[in-house]
This record gives C-alpha cells, structure tokens and sequence, in this order.
C-alpha cells in the first residue's frame, strides 16, 4: 500500500562510467535512496562494501534492528500458523513465497540490478493488489449493492468476500520487500524511512487480521496501489531509457499517473479519515483508533510529499525534452 520514492544521485553515463573509475582506482559507489515511491531516475548501483548499509555510520544498527523485528514478525506468524491452527493465514506465507519466487524469477530471466528486481516485483504486487481490490468491491456492491457497504459496524468488525486473504497475500509482500532492501540495501539512513514504514505496515496488518477487524477498512487503504502501478511502470521505463515526453505513450502515462494520484490516493485516503473521525464515538476502548488515526494521518502527509516529488518529475522531464528539443 505504500510507494517508493528513492532520491538517489542520478547518473546519466550509468555503469560504463562507474567501470571506469574503478579502472583508474576510484574509491565509491553510487548510493541509492530508497524511501517510498519510484520517482527518481534510478541507476544500477554498484554494491556496497561487505557487511556495511548504504546509509552511513547507523546504516549497520538499522539494518540489525529490523533484521530482528522481521524475524520476530515470522516467529509469530509461524506460531499463529502452526501451533494455533490459524490455516485462514496461510495466505501470508504464500504472499512471502510467491513474491520471493516472482524475484528469482526476474533475476535469472531479466536483470540482476537489485533496483530493477526489486521494482518489476512491486509493479507486480501493485497490479496483483489492484485487481484483488477491485474483485472485493466490485463482488461486494454486487451482491447487496452499496446498503450499509460503508457502515461502521461493517467496515470495523465485518469482512467481505476475499478481503482477508487478500491483505494476508499483501502482508506477506511487505515481508518480502523487508527482507528484499535489507538484502541489497536498498535504503539509507540510520532510521530508514522505508523500512520503518514497512515495520509499521507489517505491525497493523498482522495485528488487524489476528484479531480480525478493521479488515474491510484495509482493503480501502490499498485502492492507493492503483496509483503505485504507474508509479513503478515510469520508473522501469525509464530505467529502459524510454524518456523522450513527447512520445504519446509517456504522456498518456502522465495523465493517468496523475489521475490515479488524485483519485485514489488522495481522495481515498482524506474520505477514510474523515469516516474514522466522524465515527470514533463508535470505536471501543482500545488501540484500534488511535493507530487508525496515527496511521492515516501519516498517509496523507506521505502523500503531500509524494504530490510535490510528482510535480517535480513531471516538470523535469518536460525541462529536459525542451532543452534537447
């Protein structure tokens, strides 16, 4: 449910210059940021140093950190499973293993750039998800059309038609995306954003579908991975050198880039918001409203920056195609 945004140094003579300046004896690599949505221009980076984080001095503490609340998560999982007979969240396992296979699978048949794997799995993700919300919406309106569809009682305590096996099958992806940038650091930072972001994802889902509710409220959050679709489709694009904006393709994919941004990313999550705040009276004592809140809250500002890292995408790439034209 979330977007990458890795700020990254850009450069544009890619690999054969970094060979290069190995040849001569340079010491480096290029770093690359990553921290919620694919909006810089990615590069193939060269790996870093043994034993050592892309994010500086607290990179190796970080990476420690959420190593051990990743292996946490899969002990409780595992146990929830095996000792407790929960079979409903065998979806999650299988999420992990068929995003992990889904990975191997690029790696041997497309590309070995961390980056790019990486990326073609969350594109693959965000379709998957996408049309798994649409079928729970769709196949919900269906059957009893949209009376009390948005109700508190339902959207708390219900659960429609393949909306808990669909958030085990993403909750496994995030497992996987976790383990995937601890991997090939594919982070920065000695907090890094996108691995706390993914901590916290994999803590609420797996605490929602545990004690099953606010299941239906979840499955609301990710109508936002329509947006990251395109999101991940302008960052292989250009990664594939396509970046001439003049072409119909690339603009066509600004439109809807756009359009998803706005429809179901932004209006989605300030409707979701609004809904928690005028029905908290209905909440019962407990954590379940004040992570809703704390958890929205921090979408929509997420958002406010992904819209101005959008803006200046799209305003670079059109300075760019004006200055070669």
């Amino acid at each position: 449910m979330y977007f990458r945004i890795p700020e990254g140094v850009t450069v544009d003579a890619g690999i054969n210059r970094v060979g290069r300046a190995a040849r001569r004896g340079e010491e480096g690599t290029e770093a690359i940021v990553r921290c919620g949505s694919s909006l810089a221009t990615p590069t193939r980076p060269m790996p870093p140093p043994p034993h050592r984080a892309a994010g500086g001095g607290g990179g190796r503490d970080a990476s420690a950190f959420f190593a051990a609340t990743l292996v946490l998560w899969a002990v409780s999982v595992g146990f929830e499973i095996g000792a407790r007979a929960r079979r409903e969240l065998a979806p999650v396992a299988a999420g992990f293993a068929f995003f992990q296979a889904a990975n191997a699978a690029v790696r041997a048949a497309v590309s070995r750039d961390p980056l790019f794997v990486n990326t073609a799995v969350s594109l693959l993700h965000s379709s998957l998800t996408s049309a798994s919300v649409i079928f729970v919406l769709v196949n919900r309106w269906h059957n009893k059309e949209l009376k009390n569809m948005f109700e508190h009682e339902e959207l708390f305590g219900g659960s429609w038609v393949g909306a808990y096996s669909a958030l085990c099958f993403s909750c496994g992806y995030f497992a996987y995306d976790q383990l995937d940038m601890l991997r090939y650091r594919l982070y920065s930072g000695c907090i890094p954003g996108i691995l706390m972001h993914h901590l916290i994802l994999l803590i609420c889902f797996t605490l929602a579908l545990y004690r099953n509710v606010t299941i239906n409220y979840l499955i609301l959050t990710l109508v936002c991975e329509l947006h990251s679709v395109f999101l991940h489709i302008r960052k292989l694009r250009r990664m594939a050198g396509f970046r001439d904006y003049n072409r119909k393709i690339v603009k066509l994919e600004w439109v809807l880039n756009w359009t998803t941004f706005v429809s179901a990313r932004v209006a989605c999550h300030i409707l979701i918001t609004y809904k928690l705040i005028i029905d908290a009276h209905k909440f019962d004592s407990g954590i379940e409203l004040p992570l809703a809140l704390f958890g929205m809250a921090g979408m929509n500002l997420l958002n406010i920056f992904l819209g101005l890292d959008l803006l200046k995408a799209y305003t670079r790439e059109r300075n760019q195609q004006t200055h070669q034209d």
